[in-house]
């Protein structure tokens, strides 16, 4: 729909800023600017800072899936609509969530589940 292009475009910019975060997070992870440290206790904390860095990974990936689903609802007409009762999701909730995909209601619901 034309009233979701700008919406597709903002999404679109959403994932190249994800696709930045994730290559840094990759090379933080690699150890491309600095190697490993060779001392045990600054290897721990090394550790402890790699499972951060991999949680904030994992979450900007399930973003970015998001995102393209979001998108693909925008090119199949499906943007707006709750994919579990079909009801249209309110618009402040798509400004703070573009790519929400319940209404506030099933999305409650969901995560007592």
């Amino acid at each position: 729909m034309k009233e979701h292009q700008i919406v597709r475009k903002n999404l679109i910019d959403m994932l190249e800023e994800l696709d930045d975060k994730l290559s840094r997070i990759s090379d933080d992870v690699k150890h491309v600017d600095n190697p490993p440290e060779q001392d045990f206790s600054e290897s721990a904390v090394e550790n402890e800072n790699n499972e951060v860095i991999d949680a904030l990974g994992i979450a900007a990936r399930n973003e970015v899936e998001k995102i393209k689903q979001a998108i693909h609802r925008i090119d199949a007409s499906t943007y707006g609509k709750c994919l579990i009762c079909g009801q249209p999701i309110k618009q402040e909730r798509l400004a703070a969530l573009p790519y929400a995909n319940y209404c506030i209601t099933c999305a409650e619901q969901e995560e007592r589940k």
